[in-house]
């Protein structure tokens, strides 16, 4: 039971964050988050073909496949402006703001 109660408690301090891509563009295009909490993004690919959103900065590479939702799990992150993109659309690009 404490086990359990500990993995609530650890969940309920992630910032949660939502972002779909649609005809190849990030809605939004800028995101927001609290700084030194773990982060869980939700991408959601509203566009038949699969996308791969990706940072160099965040470190992080994740396929999401047409019409698919995929969850990105980001560390704590010290405040300032992460870019992030599809590596298949590579104008497709976007940031989050974290404060």
């Amino acid at each position: 039971m404490l086990v359990a109660a500990l993995g609530t408690a650890a969940q309920a301090q992630d910032a949660s964050l939502s972002i779909s891509v649609k005809n190849h563009r990030f809605e939004p295009a800028e995101l927001t988050a609290p700084a030194n909490k773990p982060i869980v993004l939700k991408v959601k690919n509203l566009d038949p073909t699969p996308m791969e959103f990706e940072s160099v900065t965040l470190r992080v590479e994740k396929v999401v496949v047409g019409n698919g939702e995929g969850i990105v799990r980001l560390r704590p992150l010290s405040p300032g402006r992460y870019k992030f993109f599809d590596d298949f659309h590579q104008a497709t690009n976007g940031v989050l703001v974290v404060k």
